[in-house]
């Protein structure tokens, strides 16, 4: 199925007391560029996430941005240093008996030393975080893809509406080519009717100017490959491979085939033709550059 490099997805969920939530943006890109956004504390995760995210996305400038906030789960744990506690306890008791001060030390009076606790981040479970952030990152990855598709069927009716467009105009071609030929003929008797005045004229040299002509500005060959093109352009949008490569290419081959097809035009009709046919490949090549 034909997708756009355009999409965006968003999940949000709780698990394990947490509230992760997962955005993935991305924008056309000739190449497959990825980023992550985590924070510090969960940098463990960017690798197997980076692994998740391209087995979804080939080609397309995509950036994943992953917040995790902790509701219930354990956050830190705080510790009490007895050994420093007991120091302090210790030393202002001496300073009390040799001083002849009151002892009126409490726990609540310990507490104002700081440095006899220690705060500690509660280790992850690494694994089980993990499995979390990838529940919600698979989900946010099948909303991005559903968009990405959509938007991939929508281009794709447009370029195979554009196509027929061509294919008509490139029949358009095929008719009036023979009527140019045609028409160099009655005027070069015409010509020489007039300059040879009452004599016979040639009609053999006639033909062979004729044939001469009709050989220079014969585009059978390009209209022929034209069409071929159009059909290969209409199989490739069937595929469920990655074609955004392949449709350029093939917008590069119809060009060149109209490019040559208008310099050997002599007829009007036939230029005007080429012009409507170059600019419904340049809406479709416009088209394709977003097509993953």
């Amino acid at each position: 199925m034909i997708r756009s490099m355009t999409g965006f997805g968003r999940e949000r969920m709780v698990l394990g007391g947490r509230d992760i939530l997962v955005e993935i943006r991305s924008v056309n890109n000739r190449y497959n560029e990825l980023s992550i956004r985590l924070s510090r504390a969960y940098l463990y995760l960017e690798e197997p996430l980076k692994k998740l995210v391209q087995e979804y996305i080939s080609r397309g400038k995509a950036e994943v941005s992953v917040t995790i906030t902790n509701i219930s789960a354990p956050d830190t744990s705080i510790a009490v240093n007895t050994s420093i506690a007991k120091g302090y306890v210790d030393a202002l008791r001496k300073a009390n008996d040799e001083l002849g001060l009151m002892d009126d030390l409490s726990l609540s009076r310990i507490t104002h030393f700081q440095d006899i606790f220690t705060v500690v981040k509660a280790a992850d479970d690494e694994d089980q975080m993990w499995n979390d952030v990838k529940t919600v990152a698979e989900a946010a990855l099948k909303k991005f893809v559903s968009m990405r598709e959509n938007e991939g069927a929508r281009m794709k009716e447009d370029v195979l509406g554009r196509l027929a467009a061509i294919e008509q105009m490139v029949g358009v071609i095929e008719e009036k080519a023979p009527e140019t030929v045609a028409a160099y003929r009655e005027k070069l008797f015409a010509k020489l009717s007039e300059v040879l005045a009452d004599k016979a004229v040639d009609e053999q040299r006639i033909l062979t100017e004729a044939a001469i002509y009709a050989e220079k500005i014969a585009t059978d060959e390009e209209t022929v490959r034209l069409r071929s093109h159009i059909e290969e352009f209409r199989a490739i949008l069937e595929k469920e491979d990655i074609v955004g490569r392949k449709l350029d290419f093939l917008v590069q081959e119809m060009n060149r085939e109209a490019n040559t097809t208008g310099s050997k035009a002599q007829n009007i009709d036939i230029t005007k033709t080429v012009i409507g046919i170059k600019s419904e490949i340049e809406k479709i090549r416009e088209q394709i550059q977003n097509i993953e």
